[in-house]
């Protein structure tokens, strides 16, 4: 009986293990670093819609020859610091990459080299306000994660940057605003003033 039972778990096991890769579950945490990357950018907040990013990556020089054998593409993808995920469930983190919600914006997928590669983004006007990192993921000939590597630490700490989401104001709609209300008024004391010289006149 024994035997029996731990023979229906090897198979549940077995079973669970092979569901789990034919839905391609892929683990954060088991992807080898296997990347270098930088940002690099103005000091201060970046502007969203108007100031641009240049990321520069190439292989960990720690890693033995030939191991990049199965890269096939880099996709970098512009993601949320910890502090900016801070009671935020929507961009919680979590270590299946289906259900992770840290990194929501795609920057751009290229073609992989282990070496010499860069690319300089104009941050999108959609982006919201925020503390970012870039990551860059490995995909094989399937388009699936097998390594990656950001420009910040494990804890996410280091080479952080900041963006500023556009408001929705403009300077030249603030003016014309303004000159469209002053506009408004003088037209109504005008009105006024007219309605009693054509009293008076009546009179």
């Amino acid at each position: 009986m024994a035997i029996s039972t731990r023979a229906i778990l090897m198979a549940t096991i077995v079973i669970c293990s092979f569901l789990a890769v034919c839905d391609g579950e892929i683990l954060f945490s088991t992807l080898k670093k296997a990347l270098e990357v930088k940002a690099e950018h103005k000091a201060g907040v970046l502007m969203a819609g108007e100031d641009i990013l240049t990321f520069k990556w190439s292989l960990n020089t720690t890693l033995s020859a030939g191991a990049d054998s199965g890269y096939k593409s880099v996709k970098l993808q512009l993601c949320y610091a910890p502090i900016s995920q801070k009671d935020r469930a929507w961009r919680k983190t979590e270590d299946h990459l289906k259900k992770d919600k840290t990194c929501q914006f795609k920057i751009v997928t290229v073609p992989y080299k282990s070496s010499n590669n860069n690319y300089t983004w104009t941050i999108k006007r959609d982006i919201p306000t925020a503390t970012y990192f870039v990551r860059a993921y490995l995909l094989n000939a399937n388009g699936q994660e097998i390594g990656y590597g950001q420009n910040t630490d494990d804890k996410k700490v280091d080479n952080l940057f900041s963006i500023q989401a556009i408001s929705g104001r403009h300077v030249t709609l603030d003016i014309c605003s303004i000159v469209f209300s002053a506009f408004s008024v003088v037209a109504l004391f005008a009105f006024f003033y007219m309605e009693k010289r054509k009293a008076k006149a009546g009179k």
